[in-house]
């Protein structure tokens, strides 16, 4: 019994079993036929070359279709022209869709390594930020509250020209003044020592950043920022000093200078105050309680031009840098004079 391959197309005698694949090719043999079998053709060079039984003279029905009748054992085998499509890969069993019960903390880590300059500088040793702050909001309120109480007391010595006042009301407006004042300058005191340690540190540190030694002592740092009248010319001198260490003098140096001429006028008038208070007769008090109005409100804008130049400096730290480099187009390319398209034509779209 003859079995044919139905991809190399060679003959097997099977004898009296009946096989499956070729020895050959592995390829699918052919159910046997009673027939004698058609002579092997040679091996396919193509993928599409395969072998086919003779064409037998239709008869009968197949004949009227048009289609040849095969022998007992074949069929035709539609198949695509050209080489053997390539073996699909078996997709690998990925498992489960894993789940978290909480968010998993593994991953890409960043680590960001100081370097040793960074570790060696000694953290500032001035007061803080929060405590300066609130010594001078409580300052600037004592001020303010100091020019409200001596606004009542010059309304008492108008209503006092022609009402004689109650000898309370009159005690405690002059008592009252008396302590505000001296809790404002009590307060002022404190401010002015906090402000100068933190100009102090401040000046270290911006020293020490840039690589440069502090050039004024500290006994002169002191004396120049708490001694009256001295400090009105080296306290304001020392800031813009620290202002040009750090590199923001030119956004500061208008804030200094109007909180320098505010600061002069504040103690032109209080010293005019303090001279005029000794004076006994009606107008002459009723003129240094105005003067001494006049001196509060000064103070308190002094104050908060104070606070607006502390917080110009602490808006930025001294380790950031005051500039910001960013891109910009090269316009030496837009000015070179070189003609992109040709004269009298419009430009490409």
């Amino acid at each position: 019994m003859i079995q044919v391959c139905s991809r190399c197309g060679t003959r097997w005698n099977v004898r009296d079993r009946q096989r499956v694949w070729c020895p050959r090719c592995n390829g699918t043999l052919l159910a046997p036929s009673a027939a004698p079998a058609p002579p092997a053709p040679p091996a396919p060079s193509q993928w599409s070359a395969r072998p086919t039984a003779p064409a037998v003279r239709p008869t009968g029905q197949g004949a009227q279709n048009g289609l040849p009748r095969l022998p007992a054992g074949y069929r035709w085998i539609a198949v695509r022209p050209g080489a053997a499509p390539p073996a699909r890969r078996r997709q690998r069993n990925l498992g489960p869709t894993p789940r978290y019960v909480a968010i998993p903390r593994w991953g890409l880590v960043e680590r960001f390594d100081a370097p040793e300059l960074d570790q060696q500088v000694q953290p500032r040793s001035g007061p803080s930020i929060t405590a300066l702050r609130a010594t001078l909001i409580a300052t600037i309120a004592a001020l303010g509250l100091a020019a409200l109480v001596h606004i009542a007391r010059y309304a008492l010595l108008i209503i006092n020209r022609s009402v004689l006042l109650n000898p309370v009301v009159a005690w405690s407006a002059t008592w009252f003044g008396i302590l505000v004042s001296v809790a404002a300058l009590f307060l002022l005191f404190a401010t002015f020592v906090l402000l100068t340690n933190w100009l102090i540190a401040r000046r270290s540190v911006a020293f020490k950043h840039v690589g440069r030694q502090e050039h004024r002592p500290l006994w002169a740092l002191r004396a120049g920022c708490l001694v009256p009248i001295v400090n009105l010319a080296w306290a304001p001198v020392f800031v813009l000093e620290l202002a040009s260490v750090e590199g923001i003098l030119a956004r500061l140096r208008r804030p200094i200078a109007v909180w320098w001429t505010v600061w002069v006028l504040s103690t032109v008038v209080s010293l005019f105050a303090i001279a005029t208070s000794f004076t006994s007769d009606a107008q002459g008090i009723a003129d240094n309680t105005v003067t001494t109005i006049v001196g509060y409100l000064i103070a308190t804008a002094t104050m908060v031009l104070v606070g607006k130049v502390l917080m110009g400096f602490e808006r930025r730290p001294v380790e950031k840098p005051a500039k910001r480099w960013v891109i910009v187009a090269d316009e030496s390319c837009a000015d070179s004079g070189i003609r992109v398209e040709a004269e009298g034509q419009n430009p490409a779209a």
